[in-house]
């Protein structure tokens, strides 16, 4: 073969390869020599994920993008990742570990489109030891549960490094604070578009004042030259941000907002740089830069504001739960905002542990439910690790806290998704269908302006279908939403009324029946009539031993009538006795055994008190709970309990809007009274269990009413979680519902009508600032089509229409709040 022949031929081969994009990532192939069958690779790391994902049966991954993957230069290291295998290291990465299932969150920010969240999701599939991976995409972050005996953090990371998504990890998140480079790149980007539209502008000068003088063609080229020079770095800089949200939005088949703004950029500079070359014009290089400007810096503020208005709820005013601090003096009730490192700390059965703890009893059961959403109890034993979240279950445990309370974490474990349910936004998918639609209307509307002016001056033809593609921006439709609920999120907080989410405002504004719970809810646990009556025949009163005996059992209990019985009998116990084979059920009672006795605290048929001891009680008002020592039923406790505070005047409030209705595990011994409270003839159902509490919300819910649950959360968690809005009431009790949607602190309870008049009054906010937000388009459309509207004047025009309705919506709740006095 002559060497012309083989020159042609590696000329070809090189030719080829120039044309060849790596089928993994989509980036030019230097060479052929890297392929399986006929796909080709850039490079040996992007050829290994291919095979991994081959191997796994991933290879669908490459049908929901064109080149999805992300370039993976040469297969992970994995003695890079050796230090995670130190155990103080991964005890700070981990947000959660109990042998068995360990749970934690990296910062992804190669992540970026639809493709990275289905690899990333079916990560199990590459490692048997990954259960779980959840992505929060606007965010980039990467939530994984695993197994620890299956995998490990460094494997994990490994895996993650060789598919080309290495995990951000920086010793601020070891310390607890990830830091990101966000913002210091938008005021890189802001900065460079503001040098450029100050420069361009000046050297746009001569061009201002034509009129007064007249400036040689050659400096005129010059300066247009320079201008697109300056001009380059905005629009391949500054403006990325909008070329990469509309690339990935019409790589998923959407047409976002930034679409037609990108439009607009790319006639501009197009049109500019057709005038500067040809010398027919100076361009508009100066509007391009100043538009740039503008809209980097209505992000800037929208950032800046939605950061201060957002319900960034901190510890010291959120989760209104207390927590038993063991002193000198003895126990001590404290809000979890006054909880330090190194506190001893007493929970009890169904209370949360605020704050990662070591364990200082001998064992303890706990519920993990709350972190992993499987409901399962793990065994601890003295000096084991506690994680915050884990529910006691069982005797009370005493337990020295490491590490302060995470308010973040806390809120993270709370709006899981397992506590969610399919509770929905209407709202934001009005909005969302709106952005949609209004997009397509915009750029017909930009069309059919161009064509029209396109006969009478493209110039002008430019110009008006750049700026209707400005001008034109359902932004401030989209931050009426954020920013109505999130002041008023932030206002019910002020007054101690504590919501999972801005979906929450919406949901508590379209409720149309009300059920409350009576104990723990309507009743308080203030100074109550309470006294004990023996039905055993020996004797009246209870003795010091059986004394002893329950108030070592109630001690366990977060029930409001086991913490009255407790502090009825405080002082008469010599000891604190220890309690065994310890059960709490919903709706029946508590056992246990203490001292070799078996104990059953709680209802008639928990403790086995037949129709002969019930009807010897027959007439007495109040709660009533047994007390059986050995089998053998003693006594009972008779409560008169206390009506919450402002309680009466609530009722009749809400019974001017809503249907109200009640529902009791208790006896019907106080239906009368509540009868005169809610009214002859009201809905007032007593004796229900939990499951009778649960069918009767799913029951009204498909007549087709919305459901507001007020309750304890103790013995109503599963009616709260059916419930539309799912209301706790918090009292010194740290037993708090996940499956809730808000905590009301109890002294809040006697403004709950005006919490529900302020959530619809917001929503309507939310209507009216969409009304603006039309409003403003229309005029700016009619004048930009009518060609009375620079492109430049659009750019100041489209942020500032976002700056006025976050100020409306901000300054309409605060107004509103005034008025209710909240």
């Amino acid at each position: 073969m002559r060497t012309t022949d083989v020159n042609n031929m590696a000329e070809d081969t090189i030719e080829q390869a120039e044309q060849t994009r790596c089928y993994h990532c989509g980036e030019q192939c230097p060479d052929l020599s890297l392929h399986i069958e006929d796909k080709y690779f850039c490079c040996q790391g992007c050829k290994v994920v291919y095979q991994m994902l081959s191997e796994s049966d991933l290879t669908c991954y490459y049908g929901i993008e064109q080149h999805p993957g992300v370039t993976a230069r040469e297969p992970a290291d994995d003695a890079r990742f050796a230090w995670l295998d130190e155990a103080e290291v991964s005890a700070k990465i981990l947000d959660f570990a109990d042998g068995e299932r360990a749970k934690t969150t990296f910062y992804i920010p190669l992540m970026h489109c639809s493709a990275c969240i289905w690899l990333l999701e079916n990560l199990y599939k590459l490692d048997a030891g990954i259960l779980v991976s959840q992505v929060n995409f606007p965010r980039k972050e990467l939530t994984l549960t695993f197994n620890p005996q299956k995998t490990t953090l460094r494997r994990i990371v490994t895996l993650l490094a060789a598919i080309g998504y290495e995990p951000q990890i920086t010793l601020n998140d070891i310390a607890g604070r990830k830091e990101r480079n966000s913002r210091k790149s938008l005021y890189m980007k802001l900065g460079v578009a503001g040098f450029a539209m100050g420069n361009i502008m000046l050297l746009s000068l001569p061009e201002y004042l034509a009129w007064q003088m007249e400036l040689p063609e050659h400096f005129k080229r010059f300066f247009g030259y320079i201008n697109l020079l300056l001009a380059l770095p905005v629009l391949l800089y500054s403006s990325t941000d909008y070329f990469n949200s509309a690339l990935t939005g019409l790589r998923q088949r959407m047409l976002t907002i930034d679409v037609p703004i990108v439009i607009g950029i790319l006639a501009l500079f197009f049109r500019s740089s057709y005038d500067i070359l040809t010398g027919s014009g100076a361009g508009y290089m100066d509007s391009l830069a100043a538009f740039v400007f503008f809209l980097l810096l209505g992000r800037l503020f929208q950032q800046k504001t939605y950061e201060t208005l957002s319900f960034e709820r901190d510890y010291k005013s959120y989760f209104p739960v207390s927590v038993t601090r063991l002193e000198r003096e003895g126990e001590k009730v404290i809000s979890i905002s006054r909880l330090q490192v190194g506190d001893i700390l007493l929970v009890h059965n169904h209370e949360i542990i605020p704050a990662d703890a070591v364990l200082l009893s001998d064992t303890c059961e706990i519920d993990y439910s709350f972190v992993t959403g499987e409901a399962r109890t793990v065994t601890k034993h003295n000096s084991d690790l506690l994680f915050a979240g884990g529910r006691i279950v069982g005797p009370a445990a005493k337990v020295q806290t490491i590490k302060k309370v995470s308010q973040s974490y806390l809120t993270q474990l709370w709006n899981n998704d397992v506590f969610q349910g399919k509770k929905q936004s209407r709202l934001k998918s009005i909005s969302d269908r709106v952005a949609q639609n209004f997009t397509l209307a915009v750029l017909f509307i930009a069309l059919a302006a161009a064509a029209y002016w396109a006969r009478v001056d493209y110039r002008n033809a430019v110009d008006v279908f750049t700026a209707v593609l400005v001008i034109a921006c359902p932004c401030a439709l989209a931050l009426s939403i954020p920013f109505s609920l999130g002041n008023a999120l932030r206002i019910f907080g002020r007054n101690k009324f504590y919501l999972k989410n801005s979906d929450t405002v919406e949901r508590l504004a379209g409720i149309d029946s009300i059920v409350f719970d009576k104990t723990g809810t309507l009743t308080e646990q203030g100074e109550q009539e309470m006294h004990f009556l023996r039905l055993d025949g020996r004797g009246d009163r209870l003795r010091d031993e059986e004394a002893e005996l329950i108030a070592a059992v109630t001690r366990h209990s977060t029930h409001p009538l086991s913490r009255k019985i407790r502090s009825l009998l405080a002082g008469r116990e010599q000891e604190l006795l220890p309690v065994t084979h310890l059960t709490e059920t919903e709706g029946s009672g508590l056992s246990g055994h203490v001292g070799g006795h078996g104990i059953r605290i709680g209802s008639a048929s928990w403790t086995g008190a037949g129709t002969e001891l019930t009807e010897k009680i027959k007439g007495q008002n109040g709660s009533r709970v047994f007390v059986a020592i050995d089998g053998t039923v003693i006594g009972v406790f008779l409560i008169h309990q206390a009506f919450r505070s402002g309680m009466h005047e609530q009722i009749r409030h809400l019974q001017q809007q809503y249907p109200v209705q009640l529902l009791s595990g208790d006896n019907d011994s106080s239906r009368e009274e509540f009868e005169r409270i809610f009214g002859h003839g009201s809905v007032l159902h007593f004796n229900q269990s939990p499951e009778d509490k649960l069918s009767f919300i799913r029951a009204l819910q498909q007549e087709g009413h919305f459901v507001m649950m007020v309750g304890d959360g103790l013995n109503d968690a599963g009616a709260l979680r059916q419930s539309d809005v799912g209301v706790a009431i918090a009292e010194n009790t740290s037993a708090f519902s996940p499956a809730c949607d808000g905590i009301l602190e109890a002294g809040s309870f006697r403004r709950l009508s005006t919490f529900l008049k302020f959530a619809r009054k917001t929503v309507h906010v939310v209507y009216v600032s969409f009304g603006v937000s039309f409003f403003y388009n229309i005029i700016g459309l009619s004048f930009a089509v009518t060609g009375n509207l620079a492109p430049v004047v659009a750019a100041i025009l489209m942020p500032i229409s976002s700056i006025s309705v976050v100020a409306f919506t901000t300054l309409a709740t605060g107004a509103l709040a005034k008025k209710y006095g909240i």
